[in-house]
């Protein structure tokens, strides 16, 4: 159960542990391809798979918490590590010996029946990884063509960290400071506060507002100061795009541009059938029919509902008021307000992040059998971080979750889930528990509230907690296929599953108490929560569609990239526009999932995991939210099997037949023409 000592640790442990894990590894290396014996499942494909362990280890670690709790130091030994673990990983693609004895592995196995029937199908399915993954990386390239691959991959490595860190100093260079109340007049008392603690924070007077969620997201949606919302809106969407050294536009061809390189140097039109070849949905064509479905379905009630939001905004500002970007929000909620009469902050009062927190973990509990224990002595990070244990039903040890709920200079934006230690059974039968992460930026306490969070931050944590489980469940042989180590358009699946959760009335009714009174969620208020949940579900379908086209649109490309990336933006998005451009904006020099993430050509995923996860929950809500048959059923097929079998073979088996689009368009409420 040892974890990462965090509280000992110093910057120069880092690179020590990884620069001896690369000697180590190299050694376990030259051991295989040096065997005397003939190459074999066991001495080549296995013992591949258990080579590198202090490297996987002490990378992981540091790389996590570059994202977690960075630091100008931690970031200048990133910059130094980073290309010697991209030739190191580079170097150990390109083994000519090690493939040699791979490729023998494999070819037995493919032309042997009597070989391939000895291995399980977690064997068959690690050869097979292995093999394809040396060969999507160059195994089978001229030693020229090795050379520059190997140089374009450690500039993508580079780059992709570089597009990170400007965006994150870009995104806390920003601030709004206000001493006058009656200028932001209709934010609400939890933002005010935020804002009243980071001025005091900085010894300012008044109010500062931020680019960060919590500060950011209930401005824009209750702010009544329209030039002030335009303000903040315009410094949001125009990140990295100051002509200065965040500028992100260069950074961003130079990216795509390598990506489409590494691609056709491996044979591959584009960057974007490189990976799809190795995704649930197989090719573009797949993606752009869901696109399409989506768009058809979805786009008639998206323009119907943004004129209703527009036609509420003439009426209370007159006729000649056209709606902008930066007054969506404002009036989509007051739209809400007249329709529904709710909004986020009705809700906050009763979602404590305490309370939710014991919500979330008693619905694993009532699934999956799990307990989580506070465990204050394991080493964390930073003082907001929390470690728990975690035990299944029989109280044997599971897992251990670390929790980082709020936000902070050193912090990445956004939320995310990730491990410190992964999954496997070794040859002894001993099974090595995890250690996972879940990542977030909610609205934090202040000296007089507890934190307080929204319907939003609830889903946001049931998805992260998704993935978490996806984790601490995992039961696999070989640690490469363990968790979240699945396909990316299979990835979101048991996150987006949980989000389902978050308006179930038998879910909520087990925390949303007054952080005050202690009072119920009124029935009234749980009755306006569910039936609001698909107010703007059409514009937000359009919206996740539109930046998955820009996605596809930057990496199916086969010649090189020269255009001016703010109007080639512009010109994906005008395909399903459903507000006026803002002049200068741009999403791309800040898109750090399609740039510096793991979804580039991947971003569809969030929609086609939507589909998978409304078709999923429906059998949820035939057989019973709380079903521990189903949930077991559920755990057993896909939780716990990680990347053993195809996903299309493990959602099948969950499911008795493949997905449709029927289960998300119903719960939608969107009736197809």
């Amino acid at each position: 159960r040892a974890t990462v000592p965090f509280n000992s640790l110093t910057l120069s442990d880092y690179e020590e542990a990884i620069m001896e894990g690369i000697k180590l590894h190299d050694g376990e290396i030259d051991l295989i391809t040096e065997d005397p014996s003939a190459p074999t499942f066991s001495n080549t494909i296995e013992a591949l798979e258990k080579s590198g362990s202090l490297l996987d280890r002490s990378s992981s670690v540091f790389f996590n918490l570059l994202s977690a709790e960075r630091s100008d130091a931690l970031e200048s030994l990133a910059e130094k590590l980073s290309p010697i673990l991209s030739e190191h990983s580079s170097k150990l693609l390109h083994n000519t010996a090690l493939f040699r004895r791979i490729k023998t592995v494999y070819e037995q196995y493919q032309s042997d029946s009597s070989l391939s029937s000895a291995l399980d199908i977690e064997d068959k399915k690690l050869l097979e990884d292995t093999y394809i993954e040396f060969v999507r990386h160059g195994a089978n390239l001229n030693d020229s063509d090795k050379e520059k691959l190997a140089s374009l991959s450690q500039s993508l490595s580079l780059l992709s960290i570089t597009f990170s860190q400007n965006h994150l100093k870009d995104l806390n260079a920003f601030s709004l400071h206000i001493t006058d109340a009656h200028e932001v007049a209709g934010v609400p008392d939890t933002a005010m506060s935020i804002a009243k603690e980071e001025a005091t924070r900085l010894n300012l007077d008044g109010w500062l507002f931020t680019l960060q969620a919590p500060s950011y997201v209930p401005f824009m949606t209750y702010c009544s100061n329209r030039s002030l919302r335009k303000e903040m809106y315009m410094a949001y969407n125009t990140q990295c795009l100051h002509g200065d050294e965040n500028d992100n536009r260069e950074i961003a061809l130079k990216i795509i541009n390598i990506r489409r390189e590494i691609a056709q140097l491996l044979g591959y039109s584009s960057y974007a059938d490189y990976v799809l070849e190795r995704r649930m949905s197989e090719n573009t064509k797949y993606v752009y029919h869901m696109f399409d479905e989506l768009i058809s379905a979805y786009m008639p009630v998206a323009k119907s509902d943004v004129r209703r939001i527009e036609s509420l905004a003439k009426e209370l500002e007159g006729s000649d008021f056209t709606l902008e970007p930066w007054d969506f929000s404002y009036y989509s909620n007051k739209l809400k307000e007249r329709d529904y009469a709710i909004n986020s902050e009705m809700v906050r009062p009763y979602l404590q992040l305490d309370l939710v927190k014991e919500g979330v973990f008693c619905l694993a509990t009532e699934l999956y059998g799990l307990h989580f224990v506070r465990n204050k002595s394991i080493p964390v990070y930073h003082p907001d971080v929390e470690a728990y244990e975690v035990f299944d039903e029989d109280g044997d040890y599971q897992a251990v979750l670390y929790c980082d709920f709020f936000p902070r200079p050193s912090k990445q934006s956004g939320a995310w889930m990730t491990s410190y230690k992964e999954q496997w059974i070794d040859d002894d039968g001993f099974n090595s528990r995890p250690h996972v992460s879940v990542t977030t930026n909610f609205t934090k306490p202040t000296s007089d509230k507890p934190s307080l969070l929204t319907l939003g931050e609830l889903e946001t944590f049931l998805h992260e907690f998704g993935h978490s489980l996806h984790g601490m469940l995992s039961n696999v042989r070989h640690k490469s296929l363990n968790g979240t180590n699945v396909y990316w358009d299979f990835v979101e699946l048991p996150s987006q599953f949980m989000e389902n959760y978050a308006f179930e009335r038998d879910f909520l009714r087990k925390f949303a108490f007054h952080y005050e009174s202690g009072e119920p969620l009124p029935d009234e208020m749980l009755d306006k929560i569910i039936s609001s949940r698909n107010f703007n579900a059409a514009y937000s379908c359009i919206r996740q569609v539109s930046l998955g086209m820009l996605d596809m649109s930057y990496y199916t490309m086969s010649e090189p990239f020269a255009s001016d990336i703010i109007e080639h933006e512009k010109k994906i998005f005008d395909k399903t526009r459903l507000l006026p451009y803002a002049e200068g904006t741009c999403m791309s020099t800040q898109f750090d999932h399609i740039m510096s993430g793991g979804y580039s050509a991947g971003y569809y995923s969030y929609k086609w995991a939507e589909i998978l996860d409304a078709d999923a929950f429906s059998v949820f809500k035939r057989e019973g939210i709380f079903n521990r048959q189903t949930s077991s059923r559920f755990r057993d097929c896909i939780l716990s099997r990680g990347g053993s079998e195809h996903p299309m073979t493990l959602y099948k088996r969950f499911r008795g037949g493949e997905p449709t689009i029927d289960a998300l368009l119903e719960r939608n409420g969107i009736v197809r023409h």
